[in-house]
C-alpha cells in the first residue's frame, strides 16, 4: 500500500464495527501505550468514542479522525487533543491496527493532520508525547517531520508506571504540508 492512498477523515457513526473490529485486531500492541485499548474493549466503546468525537468536534474542543485507505477501511487513529487555545498547544496523537504497521500510515496521517491543524484552527504548536519505550511511535514522529525536543522525565504513567517520554512538537512556522516523511 502507497502512502499517498491514505487519509483522515472525522468518524461517523457507521464506524463503529471497523473501529471495534481494528481495535480487538490490535490489543496486544496498543495496549502497552494506550490504556483504552484493553483485552474487554467492547462495540459499545467504540459507539461512545464516536459519539464523543462527534460532540468534541462540534464543541471546538477535540479533533480527532478515522485513518484509512482508498477503499475507506478503517486503519487506524489519530487526533488533536488536550487543546489549549490560550496558548495555542495540542496534543497530537495516533495508533495503527496491527495489520497496517510498517506501511507508512502513522507517518501519513500525521502529515495530514498536522496540515489540517495549521490550515483549519489557530494552534500555533502540536506536541507528541512518546514513552522512550515506544520506538515505533517516536519513528512515526520523526519519519513525519516533527522536531524532538526532550526527554521528559516520569511524563507519562501508564499501567500504573511512570515512564520517560520522548516530546516532539510540530511548529506553524517550520511546517511546510508540501514536505514528505520518509520511511
Amino acid at each position: 500500500m502507497s502512502p499517498l492512498e491514505i487519509r483522515i477523515r472525522p468518524y461517523r457513526q457507521s464506524d463503529a464495527g471497523a473501529l471495534y473490529e481494528a481495535v480487538r485486531e490490535s490489543i496486544d500492541e496498543v495496549r502497552p501505550w494506550l490504556e483504552w485499548c484493553h483485552p474487554d474493549y467492547s462495540i459499545d466503546e467504540s459507539r461512545t468514542w464516536i459519539d464523543h468525537c462527534i460532540e468534541a468536534r462540534a464543541a471546538g474542543n477535540e479533533y480527532n479522525f478515522a485513518i484509512v485507505d482508498a477503499e475507506d477501511v478503517l486503519l487506524g487513529g489519530c487526533g488533536l487533543n488536550r487543546l489549549q487555545h490560550d496558548h495555542r498547544i495540542a496534543n497530537l496523537g495516533y495508533w495503527v491496527r496491527t495489520s497496517a504497521i510498517g506501511r507508512g500510515v502513522a507517518t501519513t496521517a500525521t502529515r495530514q493532520l498536522a496540515d489540517f491543524a495549521f490550515r483549519e484552527t489557530a494552534l500555533n504548536r502540536l506536541e507528541i508525547v512518546a514513552s522512550t519505550r515506544n520506538i515505533g511511535s517516536q519513528r512515526v514522529a520523526e519519519r513525519a517531520g516533527a522536531r524532538r525536543e526532550a526527554i521528559v522525565r516520569s511524563r507519562l504513567f501508564l499501567h500504573g508506571e511512570a515512564h520517560d517520554a520522548a516530546q516532539f512538537a510540530f511548529v506553524r512556522v517550520e511546517f511546510r504540508a508540501d514536505a514528505q516523511g520518509s520511511e
